[in-house]
């Protein structure tokens, strides 16, 4: 699932008129770089939620053969649903299975095809170093595990897998994700592991434009 449904405020005026995962990095939309990296891994179905400017999303990643992959939308209401509340009107779509979450409003160079989910876990993070507009962190990592406390303080990179099984009780609506994130890292079943590699969150004009200047 690749997480699209977002306003991109920190982003005006540039998502005034283009939503924040089809703004362009090197010629390709951050949601493409996405979409080619997970049809690489050997991924074949794809859910994208929509809400802000989502027909501009649907008409130009379309059902998702240009990418190799099987697309379906999930749309959600004016304002949209939250992490939590999105991915949660998506399960029907995304199967009984464990499966991958992707903010489109992130670039990465992750492996799609390394990352694994243990029998144990309810879901499976990848950190990555803190960057500098984020210097506190979200979470510590040790022997696998993610915890709340601890250091080395390290931020999440907004990919990670998930089981459904991490929504049981959910209601439909507007909720984010990290209370249950918490739920799971009080019942030792949120693991975790470290990315070294490229990561950007490109939540602001001037790191979209670091991005397109680097190489």
């Amino acid at each position: 699932m690749v997480l699209a449904a977002g306003r991109g405020e920190r982003l005006r005026p540039l998502t005034d008129r283009t939503p924040k995962p089809l703004l362009e990095v090197r010629g390709e939309p951050l949601l493409g770089w996405h979409l080619r990296a997970l049809a690489r891994a050997g991924v074949r179905e794809v859910v994208i939620n929509l809400a802000w400017l989502g027909a501009q999303i649907r008409s130009r990643i379309g059902d998702g053969a240009a990418y190799g992959l099987q697309v379906q939308y999930s749309a959600e209401p004016e304002g949209a649903l939250e992490t939590g509340g999105g991915i949660f009107q998506a399960l029907p779509l995304l199967g009984p299975g464990p499966f991958i979450v992707v903010n489109g409003d992130t670039y990465a160079d992750i492996d799609f095809a390394k990352l694994a989910i243990a029998p144990h876990e309810l879901a499976h993070l990848v950190l990555v170093p803190n960057p500098a507009h984020h210097p506190r962190g979200d979470f510590a990592l040790r022997d696998g595990l993610v915890q709340s406390q601890g250091e080395p303080r390290l931020t999440y990179s907004g990919i990670g897998v998930y089981r459904p099984a991490l929504f049981a009780g959910c209601q439909p609506g507007r909720f984010p994700l990290l209370p249950l994130l918490q739920a799971a890292i009080a019942a030792r079943a949120l693991g975790g592991e470290l990315h070294a590699g490229a990561w950007t969150d490109v939540g602001t004009v001037e790191r979209l434009e670091a991005l397109n200047s680097s190489r």
